[in-house]
């Protein structure tokens, strides 16, 4: 994807250098534009050693290209972040005075703005008319966090963290290029990890971030689904940007329950959360405390109910698509496909997405690579790359499904 990554003259400019590498880590090419007063808090080289690409503030660098106009005609995406109170009020009047605004005014991709200023700046009136104007527009102005601002001051006008930004403006452009293979329907996605307490303050848990879950909601509702999200402990952001409906749960019992409430009125439910297998079979209503010259006293585990295999049983709803995933390490006794084949065959899922783990794979990557496997053990897809990009290759298997 070609990205366009503008930068405004705000103290916040400096975490835009994250936002870039995380842009061009997921392999996409970034033009930096930044405002002259951007270039004020982080100068040209750093733009283009990160970019690999020449960086100008001006419309009269280059002429003979004809930048001003080539770069948002050429431009996928066009993301702003820092933006500051005056960029916003210059976009909104539709002023050119910059390579940056007469971008915005060429470009005919979707453009997402993130502010960033101060909270009484944020809450002017004029401010938040210069918002709703662009939005009427069609633009993706994202909210600004709450949090510590220049100096001692706290309030809302915070730029959301790199990664945030990087998510939801993905989202947007992909949402914007992706089929509508998927509309009309009500998709399920379980994502993160459960947790079974063993005490008040611990528990038996798992890896899982929820970041392929996340992207799974995310792609779904690009497409034009309608998505409910069952949340397990996730541990990052973006769960309501990604789905219409999001359910909170902690234990594997209640991530069961809130499937199946969800999913009996759901056309594809996807089991993407890692459910713990076993639970202790009596957690303590007080902390469990060291006995002095003693080992602690063991731990009694009981199974948990297997929750996709009861989906598949039970057809929570005619024409369900079921999909589950399968994290697995090879051994002694076989390689991570073949565990993944043996589980397709013993659950009986119409999908299986199966994803080698452990060693810097898997769990808390922002990569994954899954062997998707019907149910009868045979390999109909394999994707790598992105979480995201592995999401639309797995709903491009379910609507083959679906016809």
């Amino acid at each position: 994807m070609r990205i366009v990554l503008g930068v405004s003259g705000g103290i916040a400019a400096y975490k835009a250098v994250l936002l870039l590498r995380l842009l061009r880590e997921a392999g996409h090419a970034v033009r930096v534009i930044p405002t002259q007063a951007a270039l004020r808090f982080v100068g040209s080289p750093t733009w283009e050693a990160l970019s690999g690409e020449p960086v100008s503030a001006e419309v009269f660098d280059d002429v003979a290209h004809v930048p001003h106009v080539a770069l948002g005609q050429g431009a996928d995406l066009v993301v702003v972040a820092p933006a500051t109170a005056d960029l916003l009020a210059r976009a909104a009047a539709g002023r050119a005075d910059d390579l940056l605004t007469s971008t915005l005014l060429t470009a005919r991709c979707p453009v997402v703005m993130a502010p960033a200023m101060h909270t009484e700046m944020w809450e002017h009136a004029a401010t938040r008319a210069n918002v709703r104007l662009l939005r009427e527009r069609g633009v993706h102005v994202i909210e600004p966090a709450s949090g510590r601002l220049t100096g001692a001051d706290t309030g809302a006008g915070r730029l959301p963290e790199p990664q945030d930004i990087a998510r939801e403006a993905l989202a947007v452009a992909n949402a914007a290029r992706a089929p509508q293979d998927l509309a009309g329907c009500h998709v399920v996605v379980s994502a993160g990890g459960t947790r079974e307490p063993i005490d008040p303050v611990r528990w038996i848990g798992n890896r899982s971030t929820g970041r392929q879950g996340l992207a799974l909601a995310e792609a779904a509702r690009a497409r034009g689904a309608r998505v409910t999200l069952v949340a397990a402990n996730l541990e990052i952001a973006g769960a309501q940007a990604a789905a219409d409906d999001v359910v909170s749960v902690e234990s594997t019992a209640q991530l069961r329950d809130a499937v199946r409430a969800a999913g009996a009125s759901a056309d594809v439910v996807v089991m993407a959360a890692a459910v713990a297998d076993f639970r202790p079979a009596a957690p303590s209503e007080a902390k469990i405390k060291k006995a002095p010259g003693r080992g602690p006293a063991p731990i009694e585990l009981v199974e948990n109910p297997d929750i996709l295999a009861g989906l598949v049983r039970e057809r929570l709803r005619e024409g369900q698509v079921v999909v589950g995933f399968a994290a697995e390490t090879g051994d002694a006794s076989g390689s991570v496909l073949d565990h993944g084949r043996a589980k397709a065959l013993r659950k009986g899922a119409d999908l299986l997405a199966v994803n080698a783990v452990g060693a810097g794979r898997g769990f808390g990557t922002p990569d994954n690579e899954v062997w998707v496997l019907d149910a009868a053990g045979e390999q109909v897809a394999y994707a790598t790359g992105s979480k995201r990009q592995v999401a639309d290759a797995l709903w491009d298997a379910v609507a083959k499904l679906r016809g």
